[in-house]
């Protein structure tokens, strides 16, 4: 394997790790970073749909207790029934939307100058919503209820716009349907395991003819990459919002996406 290629695989493992779960869309930043390490190609999106995936199982890891509670006492705990059911409701929207638009969505929205205005447009929704003044009526993951999770399901339909952001569409979501802070972060945590695998095994079956054997190193480097980031990225997130608001995320989101910006009207990066 080239050593130039697996910087770049490495670079962008870390990319996707550290911001699949943060709301500031994954998504967008691979599409920026692809873009100036050149890795925009088919290849490259392929190889950005396996590092989500691994991505992914840092919060299986993380969250294995949980999940085999649940997959072991399904038949007969009605809590575990619940939960299995919001996280079927919350997919459906994102999967019946994504197989009908993602074509077109990919044609004309995967380029960095649209992802930058996403990232300001969701900056500064983050902001309305954390400026207004709720109550939280559910404290915990438990608590959902099937209505919330087609809420949250309808608002991670949205995040199909690359640049909007998986994890902060659910999690604003969430909030806006009267979850805490914790219980939506970690909803979002659990729905992007359906919604992430889907897409990988769909993309995976699109393209499963033109994978070729010397791929494979390079998709494990970015791989662990991901995985090992976004371990620390999942807990760093759910110890950060015990206490604080997402306000300095959507700042961070709405910098960004002026930076692309400034640097795309001036010519300074060829985007």
């Amino acid at each position: 394997m080239d050593l130039v290629v697996a910087v770049k695989a490495l670079i962008m493992g870390l990319v996707e790790g550290l911001t699949e779960f943060l709301p500031v869309s994954s998504t967008g930043h691979l599409i920026v970073a692809g873009s100036l390490l050149n890795w925009n190609d088919e290849k490259g999106k392929l190889f950005e749909i396996v590092i989500q995936f691994a991505a992914i199982l840092a919060v299986c890891w993380l969250y294995r207790q949980r999940l085999w509670t649940v997959a072991a006492t399904l038949p007969r705990d009605r809590k575990s029934r619940l939960f299995t059911l919001n996280l079927v409701l919350a997919f459906l929207p994102a999967a019946v939307l994504g197989v009908i638009f993602i074509s077109t969505i990919k044609k004309y929205l995967f380029a960095p100058v649209p992802v930058a205005m996403a990232f300001i447009i969701g900056g500064v929704l983050i902001l309305w919503i954390e400026s207004r003044e709720r109550a939280a009526r559910i404290s915990t993951v438990d608590a959902i209820q099937p209505p919330d999770a087609i809420w949250i399901g309808i608002a991670q339909a949205l995040s199909m716009i690359p640049g909007t952001s998986r994890s902060g569409a659910t999690i604003m979501g969430g909030l806006l349907r009267g979850l805490s802070r914790p219980a939506a972060t970690e909803f979002s945590f659990f729905l992007a395991i359906p919604t992430i695998l889907g897409a990988t095994v769909l993309e995976l079956f699109k393209a499963r003819h033109s994978i070729e054997s010397h791929d494979l190193a390079v998709i494990g480097v970015g791989s662990i990459a991901s995985f090992v980031s976004a371990t620390f990225a999942v807990r760093a997130l759910i110890r950060y919002v015990s206490a604080h608001s997402f306000k300095v995320f959507a700042w961070y989101r709405i910098a960004f996406g002026i930076v692309i910006l400034v640097t795309w009207h001036f010519g300074w990066v060829k985007w």
